[in-house]
């Protein structure tokens, strides 16, 4: 089974970065959306909710929003890139080394340590 991923912010440095390393992949299929639906909220929640896994590629406030269309019944997997959720309640901080290799491979919400975590 191909597990579909959805890049929000997809058209950015990383998020372009990580949507070429995935194409490669056959295990994931890339949820896309078109320059007029990129920024049209009911295809996000969509793409959002409709994703195994989401990687947020976005400024902070945008990804908090992003998050805020995703609907806890949801079975989407969320890695934050951005600093919006790096300490807070309920995401486990993306570090194996500090958090553990189980804890984030099992995490439903994880943040992304950032540049320079060490």
């Amino acid at each position: 089974m191909t597990a579909q991923v959805f890049i929000d912010g997809a058209v950015g440095t990383t998020g372009l970065e990580i949507a070429e390393r995935l194409s490669s992949r056959s295990e994931f299929s890339l949820i896309t959306l078109d320059e007029t639906r990129r920024k049209d909220a009911t295809a996000r929640r969509e793409a959002l909710n409709d994703a195994d896994f989401v990687v947020l590629c976005l400024p902070d406030d945008a990804a908090r929003e992003a998050v805020a269309m995703i609907d806890p019944a949801s079975k989407a997997r969320v890695i934050d890139a951005s600093s919006a959720h790096r300490v807070a309640d309920g995401w486990t901080y993306g570090f194996p080394e500090l958090t553990g290799r189980d804890a984030v491979a099992s995490a439903r919400l994880v943040s992304n340590p950032g540049c320079y975590p060490t």
